[in-house]
């Protein structure tokens, strides 16, 4: 639900900014909002656990995320919208590392491999269908009905955890004894790294006061809270966790992978409309095809970590994963649905890999008292990198159509003969129709002008994708500096 929420209003944020009269670049703050809040808050959750409950905690920010939700449907401007948005990251983010810490203190060790899996399954699989059920739900209903998809799963959800999840008392005394200088410092760094990284290029980076200045209070924020977390007695968050090797080097590539999962999914959607000129449904049935084939290989990844070393797992993913990057990279203005399905079927098949295996190698010996910490860095540097990757790939595809432009525009000069005879085919399918030649002259070089900007485009994204494949080529070989790890995944009492 929280990051469906993400994928599925960024798929109707066209709509949703005409329907508030807002600009651009107001509407882009509708998930930058978002985004901020979320990341602040991942890091923070297993810390609430302990002071509210687990089951009051996870309950009780659903209902607000559900409330929420509905009230963005209803919101009058856009000002009211980013509110309410930044309001619904702060609870909707709590879901994503609850329910990872849920498996790892709740589940005997035989049984977190599967639960995971399952975990993993559902995190992937919004990324993949909020775009075509967002785009089916506009178009049909219109844009507000996108937050009333939330009702239905989260009462259900409410339901179960109330039912499910263990009576357990407050521990209210932790707000006395609470590491509130780290916490203000975190929420400053990561909500100011996170404007930086969303905004950023939008604004041309260090050509604005509020990306300079939010860099530097990013950068400033985030060095005294790792300063003040390692020195600390009661921090919130166990950083000396990314101490452990396996565990480090595993959020490293947890990083990359968020580059990679969120980066194709900001790229696709762009491609497809400003190439193809698709809606947001059509753009959605393109990227479901990262979702379909996850629900059947799911099985097969918890079955094989019976029998191989989760690193080469982890490697196998790694490497499919990139090369379906690489299967990007000869992108022609024909370029559509038949060819980036196989591209996102392969990138289906090695995203299992990666984060089953991953979440176990990461998880696999840390003890339950450490699992809201390692939910909320696990998770956390996910999200992390899947807002650098962002940012990383607006910019250079920017930077590469300039260059492209340059080097296209320098053939396209009135003494060069292809050129003329295109101009001159042009011209005379233009006066066909209006009978005019000076305005089928002006026709014609504003369509080869057209053409022009089309093809680099084109060519920016096709070294974007080659960008995240050498990405996933130089992040292979980190993933054997993992120690061996075998999970345990047979029966056991009481199971």
């Amino acid at each position: 639900m929280a990051v469906l929420n993400i994928m599925i209003t960024n798929a109707s944020l066209k709509d949703i900014q005409g329907a508030l009269s807002a600009t651009m670049e107001e509407g882009s703050w509708v998930s930058t909002s978002f985004l901020a809040a979320e990341i602040v808050i991942i890091p923070l959750s297993g810390w609430m656990c302990q002071v509210f409950s687990l089951r009051r905690y996870i309950v009780g920010t659903t209902i607000v995320f559900l409330i929420l939700s509905v009230m963005t449907a209803f919101a009058w401007d856009i000002y009211s919208m980013i509110v309410i948005r930044a309001l619904s990251g702060f609870a909707g983010g709590a879901l994503i590392p609850v329910s990872f810490s849920i498996i790892l203190t709740t589940l005997p060790a035989s049984k977190q491999p599967i639960g995971l899996g399952i975990w993993s399954l559902t995190a992937t699989q919004a990324p993949s269908l909020g775009p075509t059920l967002g785009g089916w739900l506009t178009e049909s209903y219109g844009w507000e009905y996108i937050f009333y998809l939330q009702l239905i799963p989260g009462l259900v959800m409410v339901s179960g955890l109330w039912y499910g999840l263990p009576r357990e008392k407050m521990n209210l005394s932790l707000l006395k004894e609470g590491d509130w200088f780290g916490i203000l410092l975190m929420a400053i760094g990561l909500a100011a790294s996170t404007i930086v990284l969303e905004e950023g290029n939008r604004k041309d980076w260090f050509g604005s006061d509020l990306i300079v200045r939010g860099t530097i209070v990013g950068v400033v924020a985030l060095s005294l809270f790792i300063l003040v977390e390692l020195r600390g007695r009661n921090p919130f968050i166990n950083l000396r966790l990314l101490g452990r090797r396996n565990f480090a080097i595993a959020n490293l590539v947890n990083v990359i992978f968020g580059m990679g999962l969120f980066g194709s999914i900001y790229l696709l959607p762009l491609y497809f409309a400003q190439i193809q000129g698709y809606n947001s449904f059509q753009i959605g049935t393109v990227i479901m095809w990262t979702g379909i084939p996850q629900l059947f290989l799911v099985p097969v990844v918890i079955k094989l970590m019976q029998f191989v070393d989760p690193r080469k797992l982890v490697a196998f993913g790694v490497t499919v994963f990139g090369a379906s990057y690489f299967m990007n990279v000869f992108l022609t203005h024909d370029s559509a649905y038949d060819q980036f399905m196989w591209a996102n079927i392969v990138r289906s098949m090695g995203q299992p890999f990666i984060l089953v295996c991953l979440s176990v190698v990461a998880t696999t010996g840390l003890d339950k008292e450490h699992a809201g910490s390692a939910s909320g860095l696990f998770n956390g540097m996910r999200n992390l990198g899947g807002a650098i990757g962002i940012a990383t790939l607006a910019t250079f595809v920017t930077r590469r159509q300039h260059f492209h432009s340059n080097h296209v525009m320098q053939k396209l000069s009135s003494y060069d003969p292809e050129t003329l005879d295109k101009v001159e085919q042009l011209q005379q399918h233009f006066l066909d129709f209006n009978g005019d030649l000076d305005l089928a002259r002006t026709q014609a070089l504003s369509s080869l002008r057209h053409i022009a900007r089309q093809e680099t485009l084109v060519l920016a994204y096709s070294d974007a994708f080659f960008l995240l494949g050498c990405a996933f080529a130089i992040t292979l070989p980190i993933v054997f500096f993992l120690t061996p790890t075998k999970p345990s995944l047979g029966n056991s009492n009481g199971d």
